[in-house]
């Protein structure tokens, strides 16, 4: 039945467009019905996007929208907000219209898993859906490939160097270690498959969907579609190992990133001869499970910043008292480092490192004070701002030929801005200055749209003439300003204000942990003997002692009744004589919380680390 409530004084006019409107999502949904619900779930396939209903289950498909929406009236308006997230995930332009590189995108060939989570999911049917961030609780894993694709039934030599060559660019960078077994029971099982095959996920044959894996949590196994026209060091057809590392990364924890050219991006990539993990690949992976330390390899290391010795001269303001800064940003290596006049600081999970502040002139070779802004790329690279000029950097080295006119590096992007940053909602560039913003893309030509400049106030909640942005290592985007920051919802587009304190906090308290003093008296109340479990009505945090049964313990006690599983984000608290510490990243003010007394175990919530 649908029910339409009219508002009272219509005018006739009103009432005709209402009833258009009505009528339009009437047919709409009914064909939606009809398309959807006359074939089995366990049969049906995806189908070329064409059309609005092709869309419609598209973006229900991959967590654009309810699942259960077919049978319910939904507005336009719902529709083309579904259509939007999915043209902001894939780097598109966002219309909310289903047009010509929108239906391209839909049928481009992709990983079956969805790109969006959370909405209703059937997880006893469809078990490989999860939240983003579950891991193995242990880093020797192992696999086997239980079926092959027909076409290589006679060189299965050929597939198992492919999938060994997938495993090992997730191991280079992190320390796992991956063994493949012939029988026995094994952690990943790897199989080439067609049409339904037993998951209640039909594979849909040539094109489109490739394939699709289980969270870790759910088992991580990976199956993939046997009729796709598999090819090994070929630009023709489907490369066997490319989609097999983005599926395992699946297997590993990783969600689909909107980052368009990383791995774990949801639509095929073609074959790359000379394949590498993209950092943003790299920085998901090793938020999981950590970085590989290898003495016998130096080369394979990330690049570090240089020791840097005892700096007296370096006395600077006091974040403590003053705590605006000038800039901010996360560089390649992980670290994240705040700007303010001549001097900079190192920023850690549990407020500044000792031994700043120090000069910039003293460890940032050729970068001057009193910036204006700082962004760091995904490929690695820092881009400081300042006038009419930028200084682009690795790291804490700056590269040759720098600084260069920001007319010529950065082209449509204004002098003198406050701030810049990567948003993780599409990986393109954001400029701020006074009420207004521009996107940068250097794909484009122009870079910068005819569109810009917008008013800061699309960004709901953001103040205008901020002082810094970045992302943090939890993947969420924070702005400055002052002496507050804002914590922004990616995917709600608005400043974080349903969070307790709500947003806009104070920097000082929050970030630079300036209340450290009046820890100690508060901590004694969690402080447990090693060992043991705190709860209370639907959280479970587990305090160990740091040694090899903790994680045995966590991974086989009862799971929290939290509306996440709080296996995908466990929250560790390691006691020594003096620091309790949180492991796991949670997000950074839940962190602080804890940490200061000023929130109860019941007000955590499982944030994740990706993005």
């Amino acid at each position: 039945m649908f029910i339409t409530r009219l508002r009272p004084s219509l005018t006739s006019k009103q009432i005709d467009n209402d009833n258009r409107i009505l009528i339009k999502v009437f047919t709409l949904i009914v064909l939606c019905i009809t398309f959807s619900q006359c074939l089995p779930i366990t049969s049906r396939r995806t189908r070329n996007v064409q059309s609005d209903v092709g869309a419609m289950l598209y973006l229900q498909k991959f967590g654009y929208m309810n699942e259960s929406a077919a049978a319910n009236l939904v507005s336009e308006q719902t529709y083309s907000d579904a259509v939007i997230e999915f043209q902001r995930f894939a780097g598109l332009n966002q219309t909310g219209i289903l047009n010509d590189e929108t239906i391209v995108m839909m049928n481009s060939p992709r990983c079956g898993n969805k790109d969006k989570v959370g909405h209703s999911e059937d997880a006893k049917r469809r078990k490989r859906y999860a939240l983003q961030g579950s891991k193995w609780r242990r880093t020797d894993l192992t696999y086997r490939i239980s079926q092959y694709p027909t076409k290589f039934q006679n060189k299965k030599a050929e597939i198992d160097k492919e999938i060994a060559k997938a495993f090992k660019h997730w191991s280079e960078v992190t320390p796992l270690s991956f063994e493949a077994k012939k029988e026995g029971r094994v952690h990943i099982d790897i199989r080439f498959v067609s049409a339904e095959h037993g998951d209640g996920d039909p594979f849909d044959g040539p094109g489109n969907t490739l394939a699709h894996a289980y969270f870790p949590q759910y088992g991580g196994d990976a199956h993939f579609d046997n009729e796709e026209y598999w090819t090994i060091s070929s630009y023709a057809g489907t490369n066997v190992f490319q989609v097999a590392a983005h599926e395992l990364g699946h297997s590993l924890g990783l969600g689909h990133s909107s980052v368009r050219d990383s791995l774990m991006a949801p639509f095929y990539q073609k074959y790359k001869p000379k394949f590498k993990l993209h950092q943003d690949d790299i920085l998901a992976i090793q938020a999981l499970y950590g970085v590989r330390h290898t003495a016998s390899d130096p080369a394979d290391k990330p690049e570090k910043p240089k020791p840097l010795d005892p700096d007296p001269s370096a006395d600077g303001p006091d974040l403590c008292q003053d705590s605006s800064i000038d800039a901010v940003t996360r560089i390649s290596d992980g670290t994240t480092f705040v700007f303010k006049g001549n001097h900079y600081w190192k920023v850690e999970t549990n407020g500044l490192a000792d031994g700043y502040p120090r000069k910039i002139s003293s460890d940032w070779d050729g970068l001057p004070g009193n910036l204006d802004a700082v962004l760091t790329w995904a490929d690695g690279k820092t881009f400081f701002f300042k006038g009419d000029k930028y200084w682009r950097f690795k790291n804490m080295r700056m590269d040759k030929g720098y600084p260069k006119p920001i007319s010529t590096g950065f082209a449509g992007i204004p002098d003198k801005i406050d701030a810049a940053f990567v948003w993780s909602g599409n990986g393109k560039s954001y400029f701020f200055k006074g009420n207004e913003y521009w996107r940068f893309d250097s794909k484009n030509d122009p870079p910068v749209s005819k569109q810009y400049p917008k008013p800061i106030k699309n960004w709901n909640g953001l103040p205008n003439n901020i002082d810094g942005a970045f992302k943090w290592e939890n993947g969420m985007s924070y702005f400055f300003k002052g002496s507050q920051y804002f914590r922004f919802n990616d995917v709600d587009f608005e400043v974080d204000t349903k969070a307790k304190p709500p947003f806009p906090r104070q920097t000082a308290q929050w970030w630079f942990d300036c209340q450290a003093a009046s820890r100690k008296h508060k901590r004694k109340d969690l402080r447990t003997r090693s060992g043991s479990l705190v709860k209370d009505d639907s959280h479970s945090v587990f305090v160990g002692n740091g040694d090899s049964n903790d994680m045995d313990y966590m991974a086989d006690s009862q799971r929290p009744t939290t509306a996440a599983p709080m296996d995908a984000h466990i929250l560790r608290v390691d006691k020594d004589d003096k620091e309790w510490r949180m492991h796991g990243r949670p997000d950074r003010d839940e962190a602080a919380a804890f940490e200061s007394g000023t929130t109860s175990l019941s007000s955590f919530s499982s944030s994740g680390d990706r993005l």
